[in-house]
């Protein structure tokens, strides 16, 4: 790769939405670059997902799976994205993630398909690999895509979308329609900065659970794919909605790690450390209803009593038909590492940040509001979720949009006149940088965590949010001001993009003034 090569799209991510935007391209005859902050290709969201992935099944219907959509989401949701997915979305998963990529999914005896239900589902529509169905798909997806020699560039940082109204030297293009012609990027190792364009970009960065101090997201989650769009000027919708897992495994040693409801759909239930079953308390629904209600329904029932976790049963509760520690193997494991057998004790849990319902608003092609942008995964906002997102709709609307793009490209794509490249500029360093202690980038991290942790979580006040917006504007001025006078790396760009991911959402939490969903408001 040089400096001067022009890729059809250059694809920010390497999630399921990231890869398999790039195998469809690729084997439609399109050259798509695949760039990854991390050196391990396999470090995504994606790998995180425990349940599974909504498949189709001759004896559902579309118009079930929407109604369950529309519920999930308190019918906030965009009415022709739902039925969109309903309608192609189950089949694709054999068409393209078993047939084509061959992700290997859960059988039972017979050799059938081993469907599961998860909560707010009406019916058992649901695929998995054990408790690791995101693991599966992501080593089978980076697998197929090196087979059909997908380019894929691993510890590159994306800065900022090169866009021609912004960056380009030559002032006839203030005069012409904004569109994206390429990204800036930071090699890691070397730290120099590369210009690499591209006739499409394609954001696929994943989410913002980092942003919170309780999380299942790894630590690449920094929004960077929201901050980077957001600078480029780019519609942002429905940032207030951020779903909280009800539980993920509350330990000292042990974090980020997800406690799937895949547990409660197999009959697990939550109690208090009193041993009080108090789910009925807040929800004739109990354990099964939307993972919105669950969490706040856990959050209240902590501060009730006071406790810094509740406790899930699956031990005297399990339904299964396969035996507890080979249906949920890697939950058994990783709780059995930190001393807790879940065949013989409840799991310690907390709620945690876990899915972005909002996010960068895209048609039903996968295109921005700039031309040549595409967004895509949990980075976009489709409208399919609403105000929350129905369980083990999100790695499936990742496959369905990625078909929607590669659509999109094999009809309209258009190439920018290769002239137009020349008046882009390479990366300019300032004058004089700085190394910055990164224990300074550390704890201004922490601080936006725990900001956003304790007044745009779970439970809102509008007096809290206005606290959030004063104290991030401070922070995001010093953190503004280390970014232009620092040798970038990795964790300054990350932390710039953090400080704006959280303005994003703490504003759009502020305008919304309605409680509904996930962007639950409580004021007295």
């Amino acid at each position: 790769m040089s400096n001067n090569d022009i890729y059809d799209a250059i694809i920010v991510g390497s999630g399921i939405a990231g890869l398999s935007t790039a195998i469809m391209l690729k084997e439609k005859g399109f050259e798509p670059l695949v760039i990854t902050k991390s050196n391990d290709i396999l470090e995504t969201n994606t790998r995180c997902a425990q349940g599974g992935i909504i498949a189709y099944r001759e004896d559902d219907d579309p118009m079930i799976l929407a109604d369950d959509i529309f519920k999930a989401g308190s019918y906030y949701n965009y009415k022709d994205a739902v039925y969109f997915l309903s309608k192609i979305g189950p089949k694709l998963v054999f068409d393209f993630l078993i047939d084509k990529v061959g992700v290997d999914f859960d059988k039972s005896s017979d050799g059938a398909y081993d469907y599961t239900e998860e909560d707010a589902h009406s019916f058992r529509r649901i695929l998995h690999n054990k408790d690791q169905t995101g693991k599966s798909i992501q080593e089978a997806l980076v697998d197929y895509a090196k087979r059909i020699n997908v380019q894929i560039l691993t510890d590159h940082t994306a800065i900022d979308i090169i866009t021609n109204n912004h960056h380009s030297e030559d002032n006839q293009e203030l005069y012409v329609q904004p569109e994206s012609m390429g990204v800036y990027v930071l090699d890691n190792k070397s730290f120099t900065v590369k210009r690499i364009l591209s006739h499409k970009v394609v954001l696929a960065t994943g989410g913002v659970g980092n942003l919170y101090l309780h999380t299942t997201n790894p630590e690449i989650a920094t929004g960077d794919g929201l901050s980077m769009a957001y600078r480029a000027s780019v519609d942002i919708i429905n940032a207030e909605f951020i779903q909280f897992h009800p539980t993920s495994l509350f330990h000292r040693d042990i974090k980020r790690f997800l406690i799937s409801e895949a547990l409660r759909g197999e009959g697990a239930k939550l109690f208090n450390p009193k041993g009080e079953a108090f789910m009925s308390r807040y929800t004739p629904l109990e354990e099964l209803d939307s993972r919105d209600i669950v969490a706040r329904a856990i959050f209240e029932e902590m501060g009730r009593i006071g406790s810094e976790y509740m406790l899930l049963d699956a031990a005297n509760y399990y339904k299964g038909k396969v035996p507890l520690k080979d249906r949920f193997t890697s939950i058994y494991k990783t709780c059995l590492e930190g001393g807790i057998d879940i065949t013989k004790e409840p799991i310690p849990i907390v709620p945690a940040a876990h899915y972005f319902c909002g996010g960068i608003r895209v048609d039903l092609h996968g295109r921005t509001s700039l031309k040549n942008l595409y967004a895509v995964g949990e980075s976009s906002c489709t409208g399919l979720h609403g105000a929350n997102r129905l369980a083990s709709t999100s790695l499936l609307e990742a496959v369905v949009f990625s078909k929607a793009i590669c659509d999109d490209f094999v009809d309209n794509f258009t190439k920018i006149e290769k002239s137009r490249f020349t008046s882009i500029p390479f990366w300019k360093e300032p004058s004089q940088t700085f190394q910055f202690d990164p224990l300074l980038i550390k704890q201004d991290l922490m601080n936006i965590q725990m900001i956003m942790w304790n007044y745009a979580g779970i439970i809102r006040t509008t007096k809290g949010l206005e606290r959030a917006l004063a104290d991030l504007n401070y922070f995001a001025h010093r953190i503004f001001q280390f970014y232009k006078e620092s040798k970038l790396n990795r964790n300054i760009i990350e932390l710039r993009n953090s400080v704006v991911s959280a303005q994003i959402i703490v504003n759009a939490a502020l305008h919304n003034r309605k409680s509904i969903g996930c962007h639950y408001i409580k004021d007295e």
